[in-house]
């Protein structure tokens, strides 16, 4: 019996490695963020985890990576992808460089735009809106998977993914920006059959406190 649930983000994108507002734009895995999808799997392998049930967004840098790991795993797989997992959207930051953006508005603004959980960009999703739409997706799709006595891997971006920790992990809102998954980063967690959280560890690098 299983009921384990991985949360990995996606590689390196190119626009990771410009520093801009990615969102909903879909720019393509840069040669780091190749590596670090090659490093996802390699160490799911080290763990001998190998995933009975794979879910990505619906953008390429994701999907890419979850078929990286599923090739390299040699899992007979399809990958469920779905919008509900997507990044958050950043509006009309979207593509905008956050230095500039950030001298632009002011650094406690750009701050709040980027890791509030209420605070909204022109035009876009604040990290409950995010929540909003990946909770019940996870509840409706991932969740019963889990408790299936199955091991699932969830690849997506870091707003969709803090969203989702927070909430598996109790974190308040006030506390939204301790809360971080960097690129290749794989959270796990181990569930008791009422769906509580028996266990939660990190397989693979991280940036944040949870």
């Amino acid at each position: 019996m299983s009921r384990q649930l991985l949360l990995a983000r996606h590689g390196q994108s190119a626009a990771n490695a410009a520093d801009v507002f990615t969102g909903w734009s879909d720019p393509p895995l840069t040669e780091r963020g190749l590596v670090e999808a090659h490093t996802i799997a390699a160490t799911l392998a080290g763990f001998d985890i190998m995933p009975d049930v794979m879910f990505a967004s619906a953008l390429h840098r994701a999907i890419h990576t979850a078929t990286i790991i599923r090739d390299d795993l040699c899992l007979p797989l399809e990958i469920v992808s779905s919008d509900a997992l997507n990044e958050r959207d950043y509006g009309d930051l979207t593509g905008m460089n956050k230095a500039e953006i950030a001298e632009r508005y002011g650094a406690e603004q750009t701050l709040a735009w980027r890791r509030s959980w209420v605070s909204e960009p022109p035009n876009g999703e604040s990290l409950r809106d995010t929540a909003a739409r990946v909770l019940p997706y996870y509840l409706r799709e991932i969740l019963p998977s889990v408790l299936d006595d199955r091991t699932v891997l969830v690849v997506a971006h870091g707003n969709s993914l803090r969203a989702l920790m927070m909430v598996l992990e109790g974190v308040p809102p006030s506390a939204a920006e301790t809360v971080e998954i960097g690129t290749g980063a794989i959270r796990s967690y181990m569930f008791e059959p009422n769906s509580r959280i028996a266990s939660a560890s990190w397989l693979a690098g991280h940036s944040g406190v949870c």
